[in-house]
């Protein structure tokens, strides 16, 4: 019995320890892009500049200053909590489109088409536009939750109603519901003060404009124990993507938990889009490239997912800002153009 018993322990270990490393590498990966984010821009700021910096704030007067006021203030104030930003929301979305992608059986989930981000975006428009911000900084991230979990609702609803039990009909029904509310937040659009149309356009392209450090706080208080939980969950994850039948047998409350991630899914995307906008193709092409790369095993595409979502956004805000400097291009351009060369040269690398 220990002939067999060892070889299972020290191959399940040099696997978590595998498992580790990846993320761990691309923790490193993440860290190097945000410094190199902040570092570049429409004025270039040294890396050691940066680095001091950020040290001063973490432990003051811990390196000598050389940079000027100005510089500080572009560093600490307006690019490190930018590229924060940009971080957690990429983190988000790939988490949420690995795991819809999963439960759903369809490889075309996202966030984005089934008509969660739109949602979102209509909760957050009703509050910039219409309500004011009667709940102060959380008046936002809440009503784009309320209506990411309503849009999820209305899918879930719809695709009952007309029995669509398939992925792709279910694919089907979120996008019909994307049209929709869109529909209703551009007429919330039309009926708002016309001062405030032009910012609220630009962010419903998406862009990280306006990211402030006190805004962190509410996308990491929502990724960090949504993201864990649905870490956890992954072997059923897993069993999900085999089918009901598989999961149904060994024990999974198919229909709860299908729930339970769409309202988790529901919860990033609102937090996320009420900072962000709507950001498209994030949650839809990481899962693939890291699937591509390391497997079908939701235990290293979830996390996995979620870091080159990160990456990924991080280095999109990046472009958007300098490519027509000083304006910023909205990033919803930069991953609209990214994401659907992705898939072209995905379907040519899947044709036979």
């Amino acid at each position: 019995m220990a002939d067999l018993t060892e070889p299972t322990v020290a191959s399940a270990a040099w696997h978590l320890s595998r498992r580790a490393g990846l993320v761990l590498a691309g923790c490193a990966v993440l860290v190097l892009s945000i410094i190199l984010a902040v570092s570049i821009g429409a004025v270039s700021i040294p890396l050691a500049t940066v680095w001091g910096i950020a040290l001063n704030h973490v432990i003051p007067d811990a390196v000598p200053v050389t940079w000027s006021p100005g510089r500080a203030a572009i560093v600490w104030d307006i690019r490190f909590p930018r590229a924060i930003l940009a971080g957690l929301v990429g983190a988000g979305l790939g988490l949420t489109g690995a795991a819809l992608q999963s439960v759903t059986r369809n490889p075309l989930a996202d966030p984005h088409l089934l008509g969660i981000s739109s949602g979102g975006a209509f909760g957050a428009i009703l509050a910039l536009m219409h309500t004011g911000m009667f709940l102060g900084l959380l008046t936002v991230p809440l009503l784009a939750f309320a209506g990411a979990l309503a849009a999820t609702a209305l899918v879930l609803g719809i695709a009952q109603f007309a029995r669509a039990t398939s992925a792709d009909r279910l694919v089907l029904a979120g996008v019909a519901v994307s049209f929709i509310i869109m529909a209703g937040a551009n007429i919330l659009i039309f009926l708002g003060d016309p001062r405030a149309t032009h910012t609220v356009v630009f962010w419903m392209l998406g862009g990280f404009g306006l990211a402030q450090w006190p805004h962190l706080l509410f996308p990491l208080a929502v990724l960090i124990p949504t993201g864990l939980w649905l870490w956890h969950r992954a072997p059923d994850l897993n069993a999900m993507s085999l089918g009901d039948e598989t999961a149904s047998s060994l024990g999974i409350p198919i229909a709860r938990f299908r729930l339970s991630v769409f309202v988790a899914g529901a919860l990033i995307t609102g937090v996320m889009v009420a900072f962000s906008g709507i950001i498209g193709f994030v949650g839809l092409m990481m899962p693939h490239l890291v699937r591509l790369i390391f497997g079908g095993d939701n235990a290293r595409v979830l996390p996995l997912s979620a870091l080159f979502g990160a990456i990924f956004l991080t280095w999109a805000d990046t472009v958007a800002r300098i490519i027509m400097a000083p304006e910023d291009m909205p990033i919803g351009i930069v991953t609209g153009l990214t994401g659907g060369l992705f898939f072209v040269w995905l379907m040519a690398r899947r044709t036979p």
